[in-house]
């Protein structure tokens, strides 16, 4: 592969020479996020480098641990794990991949193509809350672990990517246990988002932002009591469940 840089006032793409055209968008997908995001952060970093890798097999020699992470997600979330993040790079599919990825459902292909900026939004919410990753080190990848529905529903929810996923969210809903509330690690990566989609219709996207940047010392649960007005997290969840039944329902 050979590969080819390309550049915007805050980020650096490195690709394949074919992929030109697509990487440009990438940039200009990705300059837009970040001035939207940091109308609610304090920090929206720049200086990332965005690698897009033609194909699965180069993204998970790149990033062998995606394979890992993509195993302990529920099925109906893995086809939309397509890169990771770091201090200063983030891995993903190039587009022409994420296309050859999406199914034949409403949306799939929409938030594939959304990647990049749930990826820059994990950056975000990393640069913004001093816990999280990145930097990735042994005790910002336990909290990761632990907090997954907030950091990784943070970052499908600022990255755009929730209103794509309705096929996705009910399949998750027809298969397998109920899942819990807030969302286990295995849900966190296709239904985190929903938290904070229900969050911002009830308190506004400065709320979502305010939960995602910092760790309540007691835990999800109080901390959801908190970011929803006090209200007992035992009925934010049913109103949560009732909200993933009208996302998973007819468009």
């Amino acid at each position: 592969m050979a590969w080819v840089e390309s550049v915007s006032p805050s980020f650096h793409a490195r690709h394949d020479d074919v992929d030109g055209d697509d990487a440009a968008r990438v940039l200009d997908q990705l300059e837009r996020d970040r001035e939207r995001l940091a109308g609610l952060f304090a920090h929206a970093p720049g200086e990332l480098t965005v690698v897009l890798h033609d194909g699965p097999t180069a993204l998970a020699l790149a990033q062998p641990y995606l394979l890992v992470t993509r195993s302990l997600t529920a099925p109906a979330g893995r086809r939309y794990q397509t890169g990771c993040f770091g201090t200063s790079e983030i891995h993903v599919l190039a587009p022409r991949a994420l296309e050859e990825r999406a199914s034949g459902a409403e949306g799939s292909r929409e938030a594939l193509l959304l990647t990049p900026s749930v990826l820059y939004a994990a950056v975000v919410v990393g640069a913004n809350n001093p816990d999280l990753p990145p930097p990735f080190t042994p005790s910002s990848f336990a909290r990761l672990a632990r907090w997954a529905w907030l950091a990784q529903g943070a970052a499908q929810f600022f990255g755009r990517q929730v209103p794509h996923l309705r096929p996705a969210i009910a399949r998750r809903l027809r298969e397998g246990p109920a899942p819990t509330f807030p969302p286990s690690a295995r849900d966190a990566a296709l239904l985190g988002g929903t938290v904070f989609d229900l969050l911002a219709r009830e308190e506004g996207e400065a709320a979502c932002a305010r939960l995602v940047g910092r760790l309540h010392p007691e835990g999800g649960g109080a901390w959801l009591e908190r970011a929803f007005g006090g209200r007992a997290a035992k009925h934010t969840d049913g109103t949560w469940r009732a909200h993933l039944a009208r996302l998973a329902g007819p468009a």
